[in-house]
């Protein structure tokens, strides 16, 4: 199923580009670890959150139809 990142979900993806870039740089083998832990975490987060306002926006969208239905 394809489906477009809502803007809650760029903002995750942005923070996980960001900690992505962070672990990158550090010498510290195990901090950069749990960075790119934490930014695989927010990737799911991205996912997601645009799953979720997907539906949210697909559910107003049948509430829509069903009230000018019933009108």
């Amino acid at each position: 199923m394809t489906f477009q990142i809502s803007q809650r979900g760029k903002q995750y993806l942005k923070t996980a580009q960001t900690l992505f870039s962070a672990a990158k740089t550090m010498s510290d083998r195990a901090v950069a670890g749990q960075l790119k832990a934490l930014a695989n975490d927010y990737e799911r987060r991205a996912e997601k959150a645009s799953r979720d306002d997907a539906a949210k926006a697909f559910a107003r969208s049948v509430a829509k139809i069903e009230r000018e239905l019933s009108a």
